[in-house]
């Protein structure tokens, strides 16, 4: 080696120094927390126990109602749910794989007299709760718990150089050695950060074999499969409107909405119509990611806005952040370690890992609003509203 530095034999672990710098990224990679290191390189995980608090009825007739396997297996012999916008309660007498045999059990001041009463074409039906007897054990229904569904995602290798030639050596403008590979190091760990960025919103699942490398999947990748909540804008401006049907759907599933992703211009979009509602984080002293707090309309909670430019433009997504966590391979998280070849005028570095992003309960806990009119459309008619 032509060049010495003080760590030159030595391989670096930054998996911590990563996750610092994954945490402070202004983009969507900043909700990841750190997970269990992955096994495996198809790495399972188990989804959170979250069961959603509303059903929808596709018809009803006679007090029985028509609904999907998913609906159905939230309810039990004696759960009591009432009609929305409506303060009728009924009790779930018969539950099938398909339907839910009602009865009225209290008027509550509607219009009701019976379950006979419910609307043909069905509804949408939040559920108040599940009495049980006293001391039960596997009564009134209590077998039908729900177990947690596995899901799994695969690793990928991620790599970055570390080069300093000799002449950058010689002029040490950024001090000794040592300095400036911590310099470049640095750079190289925000330039893997917005890699994972890309990867964390469009990645494909890609399970490695001995011709095929290994991808990881990323939120449109699971949360453009079926059963997930999403809404068509239909090319209108996002809107408090949007926003509060995409947060419904997910408390509906059991979920607490708490962010909205978009892309700056869309931001400016929401920002508009929230502009005397608005809340600042006086503690951020960065633009870009956390533009502002609003207060969701549903729950009366806020839900901070993530202004992301690797989003597209028509996109915006409603989330509950408790989805998302990165998982290092067990040995394999971001390390650097020498690669200077014999002969070679300066140093060379290399920072390389393998890891994959988990997406528990996408179902739940994410809702696309897609097709949005683009913001620079938006802007220009607020403009001359």
């Amino acid at each position: 080696m032509l060049y010495n530095y003080s760590f030159a034999n030595r391989k670096r672990d930054l998996s911590d120094v990563m996750s610092t710098v994954i945490k402070d990224e202004p983009r969507f990679i900043s909700n990841f927390r750190m997970a269990s290191d992955a096994a495996s390189a198809k790495h399972e995980y188990l989804e959170d126990q979250l069961t959603g608090r509303g059903i929808t009825a596709s018809a009803a007739d006679n007090g029985v109602l028509t609904l999907t396997s998913g609906d159905a297996a939230k309810l039990k012999s004696g759960t009591l749910v009432a009609l929305k916008d409506n303060p009728a309660l009924f009790r779930v007498n018969t539950v099938t794989a398909n339907s839910a045999a009602l009865e009225l059990v209290a008027a509550n001041g509607s219009e009701y007299s019976g379950a006979g009463d419910l609307p043909e074409n069905g509804g949408t039906f939040i559920i108040v709760s599940t009495p049980m007897n006293e001391g039960t054990s596997n009564g009134d229904g209590e077998e039908n718990y729900h177990l947690a569904s596995a899901q799994w995602n695969a690793t990928q290798i991620f790599r970055k150089e570390i080069v300093l030639s000799g002449t950058a050596l010689a002029v040490n403008l950024y001090g000794n050695a040592d300095n400036q590979l911590n310099r470049q190091t640095a750079f190289a760990l925000a330039d893997l950060a917005r890699d994972l960025n890309r990867v964390a919103l469009f990645g494909r699942r890609v399970e490695a074999t001995l011709n095929t490398r290994g991808e990881a999947g990323g939120l449109y990748f699971f949360g453009t499969q079926s059963g997930v909540p999403v809404i068509d804008a239909g090319k209108s401006t996002l809107d408090s409107f949007l926003i509060n049907d995409a947060a419904q759907a997910i408390l509906g599933e059991g979920g607490d909405p708490m962010q909205i992703l978009c892309s700056p211009g869309q931001a400016r979009v929401i920002s508009n119509e929230y502009r005397d509602r608005i809340q600042i984080l006086r503690s951020d002293d960065r633009r870009g990611a956390y533009v502002a707090v609003i207060v969701n309309e549903i729950n009366g909670r806020g839900m901070t806005i993530m202004a992301d430019p690797d989003m597209p433009d028509n996109d915006a997504w409603v989330l509950d952040t408790g989805c998302f966590a990165i998982a290092n391979l067990a040995g394999r998280g971001i390390t650097d370690m020498d690669a200077t070849p014999n002969g070679f005028d300066g140093i060379r570095r290399v920072a390389i890992g393998e890891l994959t992003f988990e997406f528990r309960n996408v179902r739940q806990r994410c809702c696309r609003i897609k097709n949005l009119l683009g913001s620079a459309e938006a802007i220009s008619a607020l403009r001359n509203a």
